[in-house]
């Protein structure tokens, strides 16, 4: 079956949107960018030597607990439409999607990204390797185009990798709710979420001693240098990554060994950074059960499952 691409979000969007954030993050205090220009083909190919350190155990243990409970989340959800969230290659999803092979069930798999590229190359593969399910993949920004999503059907919503944890709580429960109302009661949804542990390996797994994960938070620099005609010297910004015992989350930061001025030729931006400054790029919050559980139940899901090896969880809630 062939694969479709329905496209909700061109080029063109994509540099207005950064060009909103560059603009709106670079003079704002503290000064910040959002993790999702992280991924150009050079970060993207960072992010997956990340997911290999000895010292990254998330993506390892997310795939421990899909490999054990994907046969049971297959049957018990009973979903004819699986549609993941975030996608990139849907290799995360290759053991639901087996599993949902086996029992003949899936008629319609929705991977959902905002790289057209990466999306065309993965259905594709996807179509080939599954010839009777209906391969729909969706450009687009799952905070802006939820409404694209099927209404028909029996779905499973699939959100992996930790992805929740990179959204502040006010964030979060908006982004839940907006799930929650394009789901129909009994659709499931499938959460990744990295737990609260020692704050020592929480700092090691995004601040390992190879230098990985610092130059791909030093790569969102070269992205908005080549993207808007920027002077950044990622040489110049150090990579930090701390544990916020209050907010619960990690942050990873850029601070400027000196003082300096960055300019963003295309904004007609001129940004002063004083000395040891630091640039938010992400946040990683982690979780635990009961308030999940909470912030599941406000946007009117329902906790079903829980399953977790003490670092991390796999979690299916319910549409009420």
């Amino acid at each position: 079956m062939k694969p479709a691409v329905e496209v909700h979000l061109t080029p063109d969007d994509l540099a207005e949107a950064l060009r909103h954030d560059v603009t709106t993050g670079l003079t704002a205090v503290p000064k910040e960018l959002p993790p999702k220009w992280f991924y150009d083909d050079r970060g993207s190919a960072l992010f997956e030597a990340i997911t290999r350190l000895p010292s990254y155990y998330l993506t390892r243990a997310e795939h421990a607990l899909l490999q054990e409970h994907a046969p049971f989340v297959a049957g018990f959800t009973g979903a004819d439409t699986f549609i993941e969230l975030g996608s990139g290659t849907s290799e995360k999803t290759r053991l639901l999607l087996e599993a949902f092979d086996e029992r003949r069930q899936l008629r319609r798999f929705l991977p959902f990204d905002v790289s057209e590229s990466t999306l065309r190359q993965a259905a594709i593969h996807l179509a080939r390797r599954y010839p009777t399910v209906e391969v729909h993949a969706v450009v687009g920004d799952f905070e802006r185009h939820l409404g694209c999503l099927p209404e028909d059907g029996r779905k499973l919503l699939a959100i992996l990798g930790s992805t929740l944890g990179n959204f502040e709580p006010k964030a979060r429960a908006h982004f839940l709710a907006s799930l929650a109302a394009v789901m129909e009661p009994g659709d499931a949804l499938l959460l990744g979420t990295d737990l609260v542990k020692d704050p020592a390996r929480l700092v090691a797994a995004y601040d390992d001693p190879e230098g990985v994960t610092a130059e791909f938070n030093r790569n969102v620099l070269g992205v908005v240098n080549r993207a808007l005609h920027a002077d950044f010297d990622p040489a110049r910004f150090d990579h930090v990554a701390l544990w916020d015992p209050q907010a619960e989350w990690i942050e990873m930061r850029l601070a400027t060994e000196r003082a300096q001025e960055v300019r963003v030729a295309d904004l007609d931006l001129v940004v002063a950074f004083a000395e040891a400054e630091e640039l938010r790029t992400e946040i990683s919050a982690k979780f635990r059960r009961e308030p999940l559980t909470d912030e599941l139940a406000e946007a009117g899901l329902a906790l079903g499952r829980w399953w977790s090896d003490g670092d991390f969880a796999l979690s299916l809630s319910f549409r009420e």
